[in-house]
């Protein structure tokens, strides 16, 4: 897992996983260990899968070359609300996109170090032992 800044801003968290180094043949499978993860993880609140693929299909939007579908996993961490303003960075998501001969998974940094390390553990987690 690295982590870059996306367009010079934005740091994010990327992994790019073969199919060969996962048990998850499909986008779906992904999802659904990413799941499990939420599930048991204390405090975090799965939300939805948003298919990013299918919306921006739908809306004729440009899609790059290689990604044959693409999803956000969508949960909070909900430990606290010290101020309104917290809101601009919840709720969370990671990204899934399959590429066909590999996954590549990210999600933006969070303001909240237990979050960070939950996140990277769980996307690490989708790699063979």
């Amino acid at each position: 897992m690295k982590q870059t800044l996306l367009q010079e801003k934005y740091p994010i968290f990327v992994a790019e996983i073969g199919k060969d180094e996962t048990a998850c043949r499909n986008i779906d499978d992904v999802v659904a260990e990413l799941k499990a993860r939420i599930a048991e993880t204390p405090k975090v609140q799965f939300i939805g899968v948003f298919d990013h693929y299918a919306h921006t299909r739908a809306i004729e939007g440009e899609i790059a070359a290689g990604i044959v579908a693409a999803v956000d996993v969508i949960f909070c961490f909900g430990f606290a609300l010290p101020n309104p303003q917290v809101l601009a960075v919840r709720p969370r998501s990671i990204g899934v996109a399959d590429l066909g001969d590999k996954f590549v998974v990210s999600f933006l940094e969070a303001p909240m170090p237990p979050a960070n390390l939950a996140m990277e553990a769980w996307v690490k987690g989708l790699r063979k032992p």
